[in-house]
């Protein structure tokens, strides 16, 4: 039933991306924060993505390796498929519809539906911190087994939610988060490469072995098993809430433009990263040590820049700021939230596929919402809403 479902809500997806893509192709997107495409791409994929691009991808090549549902495929090209590329479309159809229809529509400030998506942000988060805690052992070795969650875990995650929380009491924060990000992680690739040896004919076999991933994107579109399903509801899960945080930053691309941008430049350093785990991969080279204590400060970083996101975005939906609550007790507040659907998260008491279902219902309410009340005033947008100015030296008041 969840599969199909998920079927239903990538062909749904899909098709309203090439239906925005040629309606409105040239039309300009402004953001109410607009700023220029290195941090917008910056803000984009540091929020977009979370720990598991750090950790995942080594546990996974060797699955995919054996398991015949993949076998048209080589693992890079599998792992590229799960993160890069094609699903990023899901992202570039949310910030498009928060850039510019949702002003005009306001389907997401119907009370209910405010309500179901903020429970939706609240719970993708604590799934986050929760996927962090599930995979720490294995890259801190030295505490406790290697495999069992003790106390200093859970302890590390509680600081990482509650650096997060206070990050997301300054949108400055946020930003300076995206952008840090972003260098710490190409330097971790390159620390990486260098610490292993790997020179720049490995490195340019590895990224030939992607082409077998564009060779068979069409297999990538449906889900090829239960774990490729996984991945997909978690990225509709993170679809309709990173679209409405992204969307405020988008400046002045066209829509053709702006499609382009979100399928193509996160997908870059995802082949590159993903090319030099790889090599460890086929190599056997150990991460431990100073290798994994990299890739946990990356990871941290990562943790904090998508939740702190993530709070300021329901946070300001909600209504629940620092200025109406005061840091103390919206720190607090936060925190206490978080943590305790972490640990709900962590003892499988909840699972990401519910709420990406959840989103996938979004999605269609949306669209019936639309084309009952409002289907002709956005058949005729023409433009982003008016007051959009490109002025990148703006500061975002804080409400």
């Amino acid at each position: 039933m969840l599969n199909m479902i998920l079927s239903f809500g990538i062909l749904l997806a899909f098709g309203l991306v090439i239906f925005c893509v040629i309606k409105w192709r040239n039309l300009e997107c402004v953001g109410v924060t607009p700023v220029h495409l290195f941090t917008f791409i910056a803000i984009l994929f540091t929020s977009g993505l979370d720990v598991g691009l750090i950790m995942f991808p080594l546990t996974e090549f060797a699955g995919y390796a054996e398991d015949p549902a993949y076998a048209f495929a080589n693992p890079l090209a599998i792992e590229f498929g799960f993160w890069g590329f094609l699903i990023w479309a899901f992202y570039f159809l949310t910030a498009f519809y928060f850039c510019v229809i949702e002003p005009r529509v306001k389907f997401f400030e119907i009370p209910l539906v405010k309500i179901i998506n903020n429970i939706v942000i609240i719970g993708t988060c604590a799934f986050t911190a929760s996927l962090f805690l599930i995979y720490l052992p294995g890259y801190i070795p030295e505490i406790g087994d290697g495999e069992s969650v003790v106390t200093t875990f859970y302890v590390i995650v509680f600081v990482v939610i509650l650096a997060a929380a206070y990050s997301s009491t300054d949108l400055k924060y946020v930003r300076i988060l995206s952008v840090g990000s972003t260098v710490l992680f190409f330097a971790l690739i390159a620390g990486m490469a260098i610490y292993a040896g790997m020179g720049m004919g490995a490195f340019g076999s590895n990224m030939s072995l992607l082409g077998d991933y564009f060779a068979n994107l069409h297999k990538f579109a449906l889900p090829l098993t239960d774990y490729h399903a996984f991945y997909l509801f978690w990225w509709f899960a993170w679809s309709i809430m990173i679209g409405q945080f992204t969307s405020r930053f988008v400046g002045g691309m066209k829509t053709w433009q702006l499609f382009i941008a979100l399928l193509v430049f996160p997908s870059i350093p995802l082949a590159v990263w993903f090319s030099v785990l790889y090599y460890y991969h086929l190599n056997e080279i150990s991460t431990a040590g100073i290798v994994n204590l990299a890739m946990i400060a990356v990871g941290v970083t990562f943790v904090i820049n998508s939740l702190d996101s993530l709070i300021r975005l329901y946070t300001d939906n909600l209504s629940l700021t620092v200025e109406k609550l005061g840091k103390m007790r919206y720190v607090i507040g936060n925190v206490a939230v978080l943590f305790t659907l972490t640990l709900l998260f962590k003892s499988q008491w909840l699972q990401i596929q519910w709420i990406g279902a959840i989103v996938i219902g979004l999605y269609l309410a949306c669209v019936l919402f639309i084309f009952a009340t409002t289907r002709r005033e956005v058949v005729d947008i023409k433009a982003s809403p008016e007051g959009r100015s490109l002025d990148f030296h703006k500061v975002e008041e804080v409400h």
